[in-house]
């Protein structure tokens, strides 16, 4: 699915499209909708990167069961473990 968001909305938002993205990650993961991962992943960032964000907004980074496997899943591709 796609959504587009109207040039006319980022200007009344004053946002680019990269910080509305961030927003909705950020909106969905507080909401627990979106795990950690998908949430970085839809805000286009790495996850270190997504957490800095949160915490400099003071949102408490829930780490959970499916965060944990994606993250033993990432170190066995990349032949860490």
């Amino acid at each position: 699915m796609s959504i587009i968001v109207s040039d006319e909305i980022l200007a009344a938002t004053r946002m680019t499209e990269t910080e509305m993205r961030q927003e909705i990650a950020i909106m969905l993961f507080q909401r627990e909708k979106l795990t950690l991962a998908q949430a970085s992943r839809f805000a286009g960032m790495h996850r270190v990167a997504f957490q800095h964000l949160l915490a400099s907004r003071h949102i408490p980074v829930h780490y959970g069961v499916e965060d944990f496997e994606q993250d033993i899943q990432n170190l066995r591709e990349m032949g860490r473990l």
